[in-house]
């Protein structure tokens, strides 16, 4: 989505993207490298970065992201699908925004600003989409400046808009949730649950029609990392009663990650 979201509505009329594939677009437009490749190389030194930072998993993910996007630039023709350049800017900013934000919700991402976005977040607890429309922002001045046509740099940041608001739709980290687990496999479920670094109270309960006595497991995670305890639940206790509630606020300790 991705690949398509450049070759068919952006490179064809001269926008940008933003961050790192912005960079490979702007070098791209006025040299006569590739710009696929260029997107590539741009990305190495944050992937490595983000190795130390972010954790192996996560850059193993996006490694695979990035050379899945970079490969299908080469293979997908640069063609115009639409002639009027907002409403490329619109459709190419939701298909790089859906594409990046699938890569968060499966533990990834898709390179470049992504991974500076996820290492402010880490410590910061703000919504990754307007971290990555700030940094974005400075690439288009760029843009502006060396093309000298401000209809191409406020059409690449409607663009950028639009893809970080579909980010934030799709990755959702910076939502909480309190999830109610209702379990007969305590011990097995918290061996795997607390890996997440996550706190976990146990709280003894009764049924009301069975008088089984059971143990509930109540935890507060985001909705990004939901994907992963749905899985461990599913994984130790296929019969486990599971509440999921959406959180206002959390007061307290609670690690920001």
């Amino acid at each position: 989505m991705i690949a398509c979201g450049f070759n068919l509505f952006l490179i064809p009329h001269r926008l940008l993207s933003g961050g790192v594939s912005g960079l490979a677009m702007l070098v791209g437009y006025f040299t006569p490298f590739n710009i696929s490749l260029l997107y590539l190389l741009f990305n190495v030194p944050l992937l490595v970065a983000g190795w130390f930072q972010l954790g192996r998993r996560f850059i193993v993910m996006s490694i695979l992201s990035v050379g899945a996007t970079t490969w299908l630039m080469a293979l997908i023709p640069t063609t115009t699908v639409a002639s009027d350049m907002l409403l490329a800017s619109v459709f190419g900013g939701v298909l790089v925004g859906v594409g990046a934000g699938v890569s968060f919700r499966v533990g990834g991402s898709s390179g470049g600003f992504d991974i500076l976005g996820s290492i402010i977040t880490r410590y910061r607890d703000f919504p990754i989409g307007n971290v990555l429309v700030g940094m974005n922002a400075l690439v288009i001045l760029a843009a502006a400046y060396f093309d000298n046509n401000w209809n191409l740099a406020l059409a690449s940041m409607v663009s950028i808009y639009v893809s970080g608001r579909v980010v934030d739709l799709i990755h959702i980290s910076h939502i909480k949730v309190t999830v109610y687990i209702v379990t007969t496999r305590t011990d097995e479920l918290l061996k795997q649950l607390l890996v997440l670094q996550r706190g976990v109270t146990k709280i003894k309960t009764e049924g009301a029609y069975s008088h089984i006595e059971r143990d509930m497991l109540m935890t507060v995670t985001t909705r990004y990392e939901l994907a992963e305890l749905k899985r461990i639940i599913k994984n130790s206790d296929p019969q486990a009663f599971v509440n999921i509630v959406e959180t206002v606020g959390v007061m307290g300790s609670f690690r920001k990650r």
